[in-house]
């Protein structure tokens, strides 16, 4: 499986606001995704070892204040823990633009009854 964009948002989607029943990527949290070789893992540059990736993501949350912004980030770390082509995993907490609900999904809508 080529690790992208795509691979990651999907797999944030197993991450939930602990506040609110929509996961992340629906809930218009995630921001940018970014992956990137790193040419400095363990075997980079090996015949026969794997690329190994480093993953950037910029996330929001509803409110500056939120308390559970180390809480989602430990999820986002642990889940991408389970791509073995994932060296490391950089999260950075971004305030511009500002979240407001207009950004969650379609499904997020749904998921929040607020179709």
């Amino acid at each position: 499986m080529q690790l992208t964009e795509t691979t990651i948002r999907e797999a944030l989607r197993d991450c939930y606001d602990p506040e609110v029943p929509c996961n992340i990527v629906d809930l218009g949290l995630v921001y940018q995704v970014d992956v990137a070789p790193d040419p400095d893992a363990p075997g980079a540059g090996i015949p026969g070892v794997p690329q190994k990736h480093r993953v950037h993501i910029d996330l929001t949350l509803t409110s500056k204040g939120c308390p559970a912004h180390t809480q989602i980030i430990a999820q986002i770390e642990n889940r991408l823990f389970a791509f073995p082509t994932i060296s490391k995993t950089d999260v950075a907490l971004v305030w511009q633009p500002m979240w407001t609900p207009q950004r969650i999904s379609p499904e997020g809508r749904k998921l929040l009854g607020i179709e």
